[in-house]
């Protein structure tokens, strides 16, 4: 195995239980190939630092034959950490790996068959070939990265990678709006979303954020007038982001437009090829408002300039590919115009609030490069391009109305 540090220290360190003997198992398996034997394998970490913070993945590189021949095959490996520390006390007793075998074996072939059926041959994901809770939870899928596919760590999407993921979302989404009404029970598995992770609400990352957020503004001369309404939220902004994730389940409201959210959608989840792109991680997919994803994606996905100039243009093309699916597939209801797409957003204020204070610096300071940036919570609040965006962002959310009722 590797020692080199820009990986996961848990990913350093091959897993007793991935020897010979379970990869045989499992190609025989998935290759419905008794006579097959295993003639090599190589095992190395499969993501960077940072890539991702719930789940342990391996690259295995697998020589086997059968009586076809010999093949050589890449696959990802993902399972549960087993290391102590951060990402395991997160994960601890979590549903993600029931979320995400629920979402390869039911809910994505499902999506998928709709949209064919409609003439859609969009592609949402990557086969799976082995999956199992018991006696240790462990997901293989085929590797995308032999056939092209790149996760992009040095540099922003651009425009036009940018318009290929939002396609595939508002594709998604569509499906899974049209589902929702006609069989609800179908999501029944999907009650998680990154607010229920065991733990998740106590880390210091997410208890100090807006403390340090208040701080800043009361620093910077431009962004003193909006620290007491960030004030005002200091006894209840997690509980009403979290609230606002779990709505559907808890309580439902009739103005809201429903869909199965990817719950973690950002850069590091896509994969590119050229301008085509493909879809991963789907451990905390649930059931919410649909504007939830659409701000998720603009503060983890969307460079500076896309969430600012080219916010209306990128929503207006998103809402288009959501109309035009759902008229695809047959769907006749009711979809949000700009207009109301717009007022859910801010109804779901808290949601962005959230984001903008605690994940958009996070997310900056993991395109600077910094190897942990939950260890950076404090300097990155000193940074000048997120402070430049803050005011750029805070001025518009007042404009728009956002603080208008609250009180102070």
């Amino acid at each position: 195995m590797t020692t080199n540090l820009s990986y996961n220290p848990d990913e350093l360190e091959v897993l007793e239980w991935l020897s010979t003997h379970f990869f045989t198992e499992v190609l025989i398996q998935s290759e419905k190939a008794p006579e097959l034997e295993l003639n090599d394998l190589k095992l190395s970490p499969a993501s960077a630092q940072g890539d991702h913070y719930a789940s342990v993945m391996f690259r295995a590189v697998v020589e086997y034959s059968t009586d076809k021949g010999v093949t050589t095959k890449s696959l990802i490996v993902k399972t549960m950490p087993e290391q102590g520390g951060l990402k395991k006390r997160m994960v601890d007793e979590s549903h993600i790996f029931q979320t995400e075998i629920a979402m390869y074996t039911e809910v994505l072939p499902k999506f998928e068959a709709i949209l064919r059926e409609a003439g859609e041959e969009t592609t949402l994901y990557a086969p799976c070939i082995y999956h199992s809770l018991e006696p240790r939870q462990v997901m293989i899928f085929e590797d995308l990265l032999p056939l092209g596919y790149q996760v992009l760590r040095n540099r922003l999407v651009t425009l036009d990678e940018l318009r290929c993921a939002l396609d595939k979302l508002a594709k998604w989404h569509a499906v899974s709006h049209k589902l929702l009404k006609e069989d609800p029970n179908f999501f029944a598995k999907l009650q998680y979303n990154i607010a229920t992770l065991p733990n998740f609400l106590n880390q210091s990352f997410i208890t100090n954020a807006l403390p340090n957020f208040i701080y800043m503004l009361d620093e910077v001369d431009s962004l003193k007038r909006y620290k007491k309404y960030f004030q005002a939220m200091r006894a209840n902004l997690v509980q009403n982001w979290a609230e606002t994730l779990d709505e559907y389940r808890q309580s439902p409201r009739d103005d809201s437009y429903y869909v199965l959210c990817h719950g973690d959608f950002h850069i590091r989840n896509l994969m590119f090829k050229d301008n085509s792109c493909m879809l991963i991680d789907f451990q905390l997919s649930h059931v919410g408002p649909m504007v939830n994803d659409f701000l998720y994606a603009m503060y983890m996905l969307f460079s500076a300039q896309e969430r600012g100039s080219q916010r209306d243009e990128l929503i207006k093309y998103y809402l288009e590919i959501f109309h035009k699916t759902l008229t695809k597939i047959g769907y006749h209801g009711k979809a949000p115009t700009f207009e109301e797409f717009q007022s859910q957003m801010i109804d779901k204020r808290f949601n962005e609030f959230m984001l903008l204070t605690t994940f958009l610096p996070m997310q900056i300071a993991a395109r600077k490069n910094a190897n942990d940036p939950f260890r950076r919570r404090t300097s990155m609040y000193k940074d000048k391009d997120y402070q430049e965006e803050v005011e750029y962002l805070l001025e518009r959310m007042n404009n728009l109305g956002y603080f208008s009722d609250m009180s102070v």
